[in-house]
């Protein structure tokens, strides 16, 4: 039988001999190999060559190591950001945050590096946003880039696991539709075999009628298209977003509820990964109890009477989210406000009326230091009431008949929220653009890379 060690063993191409063949080490198991032979491979973070003596600092996708070249590898060409393979002994030193190094001996060649956009060594990438987005793939390689990418994995891996813990089923909807969820006219159009087709606004049609098909609780993660030509640091035309949608609901609190707990879990998970890299963006953890909350006319009257700034009829801009979160932030010390009971003249024709005045609708926008990251609230589950909103809305029913047909068989009461992911990152780790929470960006110029 053959020993335990015969997968680090290869045969010659004559055969007959076994030979030994290092595997590849990651440069975080390094610290466990000390006084071992590895084999390490990974990107030329920088080089320093001392006379008799050269430093590579290597990365891979776990960390950097510190490698030694002495003897005939001393000043050995390698260039930033060429792929290598090295081989040497893990040694102890006391010169490396990890505690380790290894002294080579032997250096591959995988893949040299063309010469750099920009300088990737120092901590903070010192280059207009431009420059970097038309440079991304290089840009990925400087450790705080990689980093708001990391934390974006981590956020949407919580919000799955948090919502699958509840009872939620993901679900997968198309992005090619026939309407528009809202049925406005911010949608992209395109050619469909002759026909006429649009990149979905939203998955709201599909997870309301998974809610009502029996599944009750749906979550989505997937991108969705905003044909509007907002040119600034917080619009994206292609942005991902997080949604969420429950059946049997009392009403919309129940949903408020829900979003504040969900956040409350997924930046203890950041909190518990992430906490070191924060530093870097001057990020901190938000502290979330209970979320304050406002009605829409409350906002509004605190931005006249404390402010003196007038509001748009039915909404907040972006100056009066600003002032609000700055408001909520010294009276509560709170980051996150719920902004309740929108218009129904500003909502969709499925958002639920209010009991005491149905000229308002049980709707919600979240704010998160001043900037709406979320919007939710109760659907109408009734079919009667549903034609009827349609109606005041102006929508021809016929053109969302596959959607209201699902209404006519027993629907619960239910609601949900979408977080725009994009947005709360930029905001989360003070970015000063949300173009840079995005792997490649689309707005209203951009479609390459």
């Amino acid at each position: 039988m053959d020993s335990d060690d015969d997968d680090n063993k290869k045969w010659t191409p004559k055969g007959g001999k076994k030979v030994t063949e290092l595997k590849r080490v990651l440069i975080r198991e390094c610290k466990e190999k000390e006084n071992q032979e590895v084999t390490i491979k990974g990107w030329v973070k920088r080089v320093r060559h001392l006379g008799s003596i050269s430093f590579v600092l290597l990365r891979d996708r776990t960390g950097e190591i510190q490698c030694v070249l002495e003897n005939q590898w001393a000043g050995f060409k390698l260039e930033a950001e060429g792929a290598i393979e090295l081989r040497g002994i893990v040694k102890k030193t006391n010169q490396t945050h990890i505690g380790v190094e290894v002294l080579a001996e032997s250096v591959t060649i995988l893949s040299n590096s063309a010469p750099l956009p920009f300088e990737l060594s120092k901590q903070t990438l010192n280059a207009g946003l431009d420059q970097v987005l038309s440079n991304r793939f290089v840009s990925f390689r400087h450790h705080k880039i990689s980093t708001i990418f990391k934390i974006k994995a981590l956020f949407v891996k919580s919000f799955s696991e948090f919502l699958t813990e509840q009872g939620f089923t993901q679900i997968f909807t198309p992005k090619l539709v026939s309407q528009g969820a809202e049925g406005g006219a911010n949608v992209f159009k395109l050619n469909y075999f002759g026909k006429e087709a649009y990149l979905a606004q939203s998955p709201q049609f599909y997870k309301q009628m998974m809610v009502g098909a029996g599944f009750e609780r749906v979550f989505e993660i997937a991108p969705v298209y905003r044909a509007e030509e907002h040119n600034s640091s917080r619009h994206l035309n292609e942005y991902i977003s997080l949604d969420a949608e429950m059946g049997f609901i009392e009403d919309f609190r129940e949903i408020m509820k829900l979003e504040t707990e969900l956040l409350k879990f997924i930046f203890q998970k950041i909190q518990c990964s992430c906490s070191q890299d924060l530093a870097a963006f001057n990020a901190n953890i938000p502290v979330i109890d209970k979320i304050p909350e406002l009605s829409l006319i409350e906002a509004q009257t605190i931005l006249k009477e404390v402010y003196k700034k007038e509001s748009p009829e039915g909404d907040l801009n972006t100056e009066g989210e600003k002032l609000i979160g700055k408001y909520i932030k010294e009276k509560q010390g709170s980051d996150f406000v719920f902004i309740t009971h929108y218009p129904a003249d500003t909502r969709p024709m499925y958002t639920m009326p209010n009991k005491e005045n149905p000229k308002l609708t049980d709707s919600f926008d979240l704010l998160y230091k001043g900037t709406e990251i979320t919007s939710g609230g109760q659907r109408i589950h009734n079919h009667a009431e549903l034609l009827k909103s349609f109606d005041n809305k102006g929508l021809n029913p016929k053109e969302f008949t596959s959607y209201l047909e699902a209404f006519q068989y027993g629907f619960p009461p239910h609601g949900g929220f979408a977080i725009g992911l994009e947005r709360i990152l930029y905001r989360f780790l003070n970015l000063g653009n949300v173009r840079e929470a995005s792997a490649f960006p689309r707005d209203c110029d951009r479609l390459v890379p």
